[in-house]
């Protein structure tokens, strides 16, 4: 009897116990209801501009020090979503303002990233370097940025594309191993066709005032920069314009970019 007893009360004791798996359930189910929660705040408050005609709403800035002394908050409350700073050109100038640019925009809501103005005058490596050394990894920002246009003698002498190749796939590649980032390559349609496209499949931030999309290849970029003659408030510098850009997707793709 006495035995019976023991192993009766042994019985109900094993079926007291919980499975650890029906606990799986219930914080899995709190788990994608804080996450459901976080991204619907966060897509709520994500800056947009409308009514002006232009078909995307997230809109975003670029600087470097020809804008000067920048008031970053002034900048975030005129409903922009992101910046990109000037840090580096070639493989030894620093753009002057681009410390302090960098720190302010930081305190604010806005979504920074930092650009590098390509040269064609040193190799890839040296220019990754410069930039490595002046940007400092920042959790949530916006990929590096490697600047590809036409400048000095280059204007009319356009540079060949192995050249040009030589140049950027390194810088490239060092980026995107030091930030664990790919880059985003912005450019003009024109240097596209001729370099990008069918080489890489980044990113791409081009420079057209018609915001025509898709590119001549099909494909879509992500940022278009529409207009290098804007006017915001919270600036002085040497010029009295800015440069407006747009990104392409919802705030919804926009918060996990």
């Amino acid at each position: 009897m006495k035995n019976n007893r023991k192993k009766r009360n042994s019985s109900r004791k094993k079926s007291r116990r919980i499975s650890p798996f029906r606990l799986i359930i219930p914080v899995a189910v709190l788990i994608v209801i804080v996450f459901a929660a976080v991204t619907i705040y966060r897509v709520s408050n994500v800056p947009t501009v409308t009514g002006d005609g232009i078909d995307y709403s997230i809109r975003g800035v670029d600087v470097s020090a020809y804008q000067g002394e920048v008031d970053w908050e002034t900048i975030a409350d005129q409903n922009m979503a992101f910046a990109f700073i000037k840090a580096t050109e070639g493989s030894d100038h620093v753009d002057e303002y681009f410390q302090t640019n960098w720190k302010e925009a930081h305190k604010t809501d806005l979504r920074v990233g930092a650009y590098h103005f390509m040269s064609f005058d040193t190799s890839g490596e040296e220019q990754a370097q410069n930039f490595i050394e002046t940007v400092e990894k920042e959790r949530g920002m916006l990929p590096p940025v490697i600047d590809l246009e036409l400048y000095g003698e280059y204007v009319d002498a356009l540079p060949d594309a192995e050249t040009v190749w030589g140049i950027l796939d390194p810088l490239m590649e060092a980026l995107e191993d030091h930030y664990g980032q790919k880059p985003i390559i912005y450019t003009t349609n024109h240097l596209y066709n001729i370099f990008i496209t069918e080489r890489y499949d980044n990113d791409i931030w081009i420079a057209d005032p018609e915001m025509k999309q898709p590119l001549d290849d099909g494909n879509t970029w992500t940022f278009c920069q529409y207009d290098i003659e804007g006017e915001l408030e919270g600036y002085r510098g040497p010029v009295e314009h800015i440069d407006l850009n747009v990104y392409r997707g919802t705030k919804l793709t926009w918060v996990f970019y």
